[in-house]
C-alpha cells in the first residue's frame, strides 16, 4: 500500500476529523457497488480502508510517523533485514491492537560476530557491543471484509442482525447508534487465524431503500395521501412509522405540503435519543370527479393564492 496520507489525500498534520471526512468521501466515491464497470475501484476502495484503519488509530499513526511500522502496519525492520512479510499474503490489514515493536525476546549478536571474526580482536564480553534488536511479535491473521445489507426499518430501530461469518458461526450483530450508510463495524478476533492470533472481521453497513420512507439526516420522511374531505374537514388517520402504525390528527383546512411531526420516530442519534418522522400531507382527488364537480357547481374560490409570485 502507498503512503496512507497520500492515499486519503490529506497532509501529515491532518486532524482526526479531516481524516474521517476524507475517508467517507472516498469510500462513497469508490465503493464497488457504485463502480461495477471500474475493475480497479475495489482495489482502491481496499487501499482507502486500510489507510483509514491505520491513521484513525492514534497509536498506529504515531508508530507510522516515527517509522516504526510501514503503511501496512507491519514492523519496519532495521538494517535492511527483510521484515514486513505477512503469512496471509497481505490480504488483510493490521488489527488496531497490533503493538509493533516491544515485548519480544532480545537477540545477542556477539556470537555471530565471533563466528565471523574470531573471539580475539578486542571483542568485548558477550553482548557488550550493545548491538542487538528485538524480534517482532508474531503476525495476527488477516482481517476479513463483509458487506451487510440492513433493511431500512431495522436500521432506524437498531434491530440486531443475525449474520453468518466465514467460519460458519452465526451471531446477532448489535447495530450502533448513529448508524449511517457505509458505517464500518469491527468484530475483534473474527478474521483469519494467524500465529499471533486471529484478525478481525470488518462489517460495512449498507441500508436498503424503502418503498415509501426516505431518510433526512436523523429524521424519516413520509408523504401521506389524504382525501379532499379529510383535508377540508380534518380527520384522524392511521399513519405507518418505523415503530408501527399510529393515529395522526390532520387538522381541518390542511393544505398539500403541510408537514406534521411525529417525535422520536426517526433514526437513533450518536448523541442519544432519536430523530422524528416528518409527514407531508398530499391531497389526493378521487378518480371519478363527477360528484365532486356537481357539488362545486357555481362555487369558485376567489382568493389570490399566487399573489406572492407577483403575477
Amino acid at each position: 500500500m502507498n503512503d496512507p496520507y497520500s492515499t486519503l489525500g490529506v497532509s501529515r498534520s491532518a486532524s482526526e476529523k479531516d481524516i474521517k471526512s476524507a475517508y467517507r468521501k472516498l469510500a462513497k466515491e469508490l465503493h464497488p457497488d457504485r463502480n461495477k464497470d471500474k475493475p480497479n475501484a475495489a482495489e482502491r476502495f481496499s487501499d482507502v480502508t486500510k489507510a483509514y484503519d491505520l491513521l484513525s488509530d492514534k497509536e498506529k499513526r504515531a508508530q507510522f510517523d516515527r517509522g516504526e511500522i510501514d503503511a501496512d502496519g507491519n514492523p519496519a525492520m532495521p538494517f535492511g533485514m527483510g521484515g514486513g512479510f505477512r503469512p496471509n499474503g497481505g490480504q488483510g490489514h493490521t488489527a488496531r491492537d497490533f503493538q509493533g515493536f516491544g515485548g519480544g525476546e532480545e537477540m545477542d549478536l556477539s556470537d555471530l560476530f565471533e563466528g565471523l571474526f574470531g573471539r580475539g580482536g578486542g571483542a568485548g564480553p558477550r553482548g557488550a557491543s550493545g548491538f542487538g534488536r528485538r524480534t517482532p511479535p508474531p503476525q495476527r491473521g488477516a482481517n476479513i471484509n463483509y458487506r451487510l445489507k440492513v433493511p431500512f426499518v431495522d436500521a432506524a430501530t437498531l434491530k440486531p442482525q443475525r449474520i453468518t461469518l466465514g467460519d460458519g458461526k452465526t451471531i446477532d450483530l448489535k447495530l450502533p447508534a448513529g448508524l449511517e450508510e457505509g458505517t464500518q463495524m469491527r468484530l475483534k478476533g473474527k478474521g483469519e487465524p494467524g500465529p499471533g492470533g486471529a484478525g478481525d472481521a470488518l462489517v460495512t453497513i449498507h441500508i436498503d431503500p424503502h418503498p415509501f420512507y426516505t431518510r433526512d439526516g436523523d429524521d424519516v420522511r413520509l408523504e401521506l395521501p389524504v382525501t379532499l374531505d379529510e383535508a377540508v374537514n380534518g380527520a384522524k388517520v392511521k399513519v405507518p412509522t418505523v415503530d408501527g402504525p399510529v393515529m395522526l390528527t390532520v387538522a381541518a383546512g390542511s393544505s398539500a405540503g403541510k408537514v406534521l411531526r411525529l417525535k422520536g420516530k426517526g433514526f437513533s442519534k450518536k448523541s442519544g435519543g432519536r430523530g422524528d418522522q416528518l409527514v407531508a400531507v398530499e391531497i389526493e382527488l378521487p378518480e371519478d370527479l363527477t360528484e365532486l364537480s356537481s357539488r362545486l357547481e357555481g362555487w369558485k374560490d376567489e382568493s389570490d393564492i399566487r399573489e406572492r409570485f407577483g403575477l
